[in-house]
């Protein structure tokens, strides 16, 4: 009983088992009582009245015993209960019964005798109260000529004719109920087989999922609630197959995004190991070089820890009551350096009387920063880079517009998913695909949301909205 199987097969089983065998106990009884023997006692009640008519018809023979007698010999013999005739005050006239024959012509205690006399109806006296036992009698009242009632004929069965068929209809019922038993054993373990094989398989491909086999997915089939289970464990599959392919992806991406900076500091460190340090220009160039090479690297660390933090759970805000317009404009004093240095038109529009929100400045720093270093990378010299803000009801706005390459419509819906890097070429094929995910994240984090309008060729815009009410 260890298996699940098993234990629905006998969850199955158990109520015919218990039900069953009751059920033919109460039907056999129920067939005996109340079907046979009643049936018995309706039968023997007709025969009766249609004695009690002819014997009416001839009404010389309640006062001749020999008469009496040619009538119950003649008319007893053609019914299987045994007949007696007995007058109104209860004398023994004739009977058929060897019991009795020694008893005719005197006075019996007959059951319900006076009762049947007085009412001129059929009596039932006893059909048989345990199986097996006792007898169906009716005693049917004879009407004379002068609507007296001038005997009383009695029929007794003892229902041995149908105790001796009714074993044969307790055979047939015993065996239709064996039926029933083993069509229900039947349909409990089809059922259970059902439902254990889907679980089976689940458990199976569980295992097979830790012991580092490749994943797959199981049909949908079974119950609602196994259903539901396959579903949760494909789902669960299918990210599982995500994250695999976001760990093979970031692998990717380090090695290409840490190899470069790496090869280029070294590089500049045997150039300057080579004689490049007497050269003071050239030391100049080169130390800038591996300065921008070290703060790539500072920025790829911090987008990895960003990552490592959203892995570890809900990212944790320090929010603080902050002037917006004039954190803004001291913000973006480093990124208007970054593009001027590229030869980019930079223009900001920020007003004085932007509310105070309480916000963790450094997350929305880091968000707003790698959105505008995205428009600085990504936006060829002498284009333009702008940066802007306003309310709107109950929200703050940033917008960052560029006249960069633009976006392609199908690649907007997932340039915030996590490693995504867009077509070579076009607007992302560098760094890790992390940026626009953080900057998405932070932004959530604090209740807000980030809006995206581009196409190919004309640039950029992302707006940044937060709740002022935050």
């Amino acid at each position: 009983m260890r298996s699940l199987r098993a234990r629905l097969i006998l969850s199955h089983v158990m109520p015919l088992i218990i039900v069953i065998p009751l059920v033919g106990v109460l039907l056999t009884y129920l067939l005996e009582t109340q079907v046979l023997l009643a049936g018995s006692s309706n039968e023997l009640e007709l025969q009766a009245a249609l004695v009690a008519e002819a014997a009416a018809q001839n009404p010389q023979i309640w006062y001749n015993p020999l008469q009496a007698a040619a009538f119950v010999s003649q008319v007893g013999g053609r019914l299987s209960a045994r007949m007696m005739m007995l007058s109104a005050d209860g004398h023994l006239l004739a009977t058929n019964d060897t019991a009795y024959r020694d008893q005719l012509g005197e006075l019996l205690d007959v059951p319900g005798l006076r009762e049947t006399v007085q009412t001129r109806q059929a009596l039932r006296v006893d059909y048989g109260e345990r199986p097996g036992t006792g007898a169906a009698e009716v005693l049917m009242p004879v009407i004379g000529p002068t609507l007296d009632v001038i005997g009383v004929i009695r029929l007794t069965d003892p229902l041995s004719s149908v105790y001796a068929r009714f074993p044969r209809t307790r055979t047939l019922i015993i065996a239709v109920l064996a039926g029933g038993a083993l069509v229900g054993v039947v349909a409990g373990w089809l059922l259970a087989v059902d439902l254990a094989r889907p679980l089976r398989r689940a458990t199976q491909a569980v295992s097979q999922m830790a012991e580092g086999h490749p994943l797959t997915e199981l049909p949908e089939q079974g119950p609602n609630e196994v259903r539901m289970l396959l579903r949760a464990f494909n789902t669960l599959t299918n990210q599982r197959r995500e994250l695999e392919k976001s760990r093979k992806r970031l692998l990717a991406n380090l090695v290409h995004e840490l190899g470069r900076p790496l090869g280029a500091l070294l590089s500049a460190t045997q150039a300057l190991a080579g004689g490049a340090a007497q050269d003071a220009d050239l030391r100049r160039e080169l130390l800038d070089g591996m300065t921008g090479q070290m703060q790539l690297m500072r920025r790829l660390l911090d987008d990895l820890t960003q990552l490592y933090d959203q892995a570890l759970g809900p990212l944790e805000l320090e929010r603080k009551p902050v002037a917006l317009s004039p954190w803004l404009t001291q913000m973006l004093t480093t990124w208007r350096e970054a593009a001027q240095n590229k030869n980019l038109h930079w223009n900001t529009d920020i007003p004085d009387n932007l509310p105070e929100l309480n916000l963790d400045a450094d997350r929305i720093g880091q968000a707003l920063g790698n959105i505008i270093s995205n428009a600085v990378k990504y936006t060829f010299p002498g284009g333009e880079v702008a940066i802007s803000a306003g309310t709107k009801e109950s929200e703050v706005w940033i917008r960052v517009h560029d006249t960069g390459v633009g976006i392609p419509p199908e690649e907007q819906t997932r340039i915030f998913d996590p490693f995504y890097r867009g077509t070579t070429g076009r607007r992302f094929p560098q760094g890790m695909g992390l940026g626009l995910s953080i900057a998405r994240d932070l932004i959530a984090a604090h209740g807000g949301r980030i809006e995206v309008e581009s196409a190919p060729g004309v640039g950029s815009t992302f707006t940044l909205w937060l709740p002022a009410s935050k």
